[in-house]
């Protein structure tokens, strides 16, 4: 499954002058990472945001946020968001500010 390179490029440059942030291919698209830690993607046209079980009713109550269910199964703390969810860009860094906020709660790997 192939991922949306605009989305790619404006989350980019969000990130670019970020500390700790890579980029990783998974779930047939493409990951952010911090410091090892996924915050966010991209799956074909939508954003994936890892926003941890705490966060995950607030994030589903969004809108244009739904379940991350890649595997036919709900997965808690992770959400899809649709492209009306984030088309301006204070939206978009909004989303990523979230999931970045989770993956640096985390323990670096």
């Amino acid at each position: 499954m192939a991922y949306d390179e605009i989305l790619a490029e404006r989350i980019r440059t969000l990130l670019l002058r970020r500390k700790g942030i890579s980029e990783r291919r998974m779930f047939g698209g493409l990951a952010f990472m911090v410091e090892g830690n996924m915050a966010c993607g991209i799956v074909g046209e939508e954003l994936m945001v890892r926003v941890g079980p705490s966060g995950y009713d607030d994030a589903l109550a969004q809108p244009h946020a739904r379940p991350m269910d890649f595997t036919k199964r709900p997965s808690r703390g992770m959400v899809y968001v649709g492209t009306a969810g984030f088309r301006t860009d204070d939206a978009l860094l909004a989303w990523v500010d979230r999931g970045l906020r989770f993956a640096r709660s985390l323990p670096a790997k």
